[in-house]
């Protein structure tokens, strides 16, 4: 085993924290170890004045981390696993899924205390088609902006005034200790999270074994076999993070695990929602099933026409 070993990782204060959280875990592992970051900028850092589901592409945050991990620049790389794509180049794995954080979204406001306070006609800033939809489902009235930017930024427009209220990531609020005046955490039961959210995946080449030893050792069972099932529903849809999908899986006990599943149109005037529960080693079989299921409703219709007008 190699004594030192390099990290490729976004530039952003989320994606270091997350780096350096693996960092420090895997240093403790091996008092002889040590850990550097090689940070690298991806064409979703670059675009930042365009929404993303106009930028276009699978992997618009990861691509440029995987050709330094093929190209031998770096050992391994920390994702957001929502950023991951369905299909990973050929010789890299997603070789560690560590226990998740917080799946769910999180409604901020200065003002406001959640969806149900905002009066008509708020103004709500999101990135995401798939929060987009959930929201005006919920509340046709709202206007919905695209917000783009680190987690920083975005909580510094909605604290300027430019939105009456912002939906973000539980984890990434979490990782960072960052707060509004008022945070309502959206139940799962009636907010579905994107596929993956709140966990991380560690990617490396599929033939350092010595660093897959290493990493079996933040391994977690429950997180991996949630995840598999997401993946499996995302990868039946053969969405990606920037389309009107959710999917939250959990385990029921040891060996059974439930997915629920969401496709919508993007003005969250149809919603189709799937569940079933299956063997946790057959986590991915699971979501591919489900996926079937909700195309077969209506949800191919749904997405043919997003990717045309995408």
């Amino acid at each position: 085993m190699r004594k030192h070993l390099v990290i490729a990782t976004r530039g952003s204060r989320l994606a270091l924290w997350q780096a350096e959280h693996v960092k420090s875990r895997l240093e403790a592992q091996d008092p002889g170890l040590t850990v550097s970051l090689n940070v690298i900028k991806t064409k979703g850092d670059i675009i930042l004045d365009v929404p993303l589901s106009k930028v276009g592409g699978k992997g618009l945050f990861v691509k440029e981390i995987e050709e330094a991990l093929l190209d031998g620049r770096a050992d391994l790389a920390v994702h957001s696993i929502k950023d991951v794509p369905m299909v990973l180049p050929e010789g890299l794995i997603l070789g560690c899924v560590p226990q998740r954080e917080a799946c769910t979204d999180c409604f901020l406001s200065v003002h406001y205390a959640d969806p149900d306070a905002l009066p008509q006609k708020a103004h709500v800033g999101t990135s995401s088609l798939r929060r987009q939809a959930q929201l005006l489902s919920m509340r046709p009235d709202l206007r919905i902006s695209s917000l783009r930017g680190n987690v920083d930024t975005r909580l510094r427009k909605l604290q300027n005034g430019e939105y009456d209220a912002i939906i973000l990531a539980s984890a990434g609020l979490n990782r960072l200790g960052l707060s509004a005046p008022y945070m309502a955490p959206l139940d799962p039961e009636r907010f579905l999270p994107a596929v993956g959210q709140g966990a991380l995946g560690i990617e490396c080449r599929e033939d350092n074994y010595d660093l897959l030893v290493l990493l079996a050792s933040l391994e977690d069972r429950a997180t991996r076999v949630c995840v598999d099932a997401e993946r499996g529903f995302l990868a039946g849809l053969e969405g990606g993070c920037q389309v009107p999908i959710a999917g939250h899986a959990r385990l029921v006990d040891e060996e059974t695990v439930s997915l629920k599943g969401l496709v919508a149109e993007v003005d969250g005037s149809l919603i189709l929602r799937g569940e079933k529960n299956g063997n946790a080693a057959d986590a991915r079989a699971l979501g591919l099933e489900l996926a079937g299921e909700l195309l077969n409703k209506g949800g191919r219709a749904i997405l043919e026409k997003l990717y045309q007008q995408q």
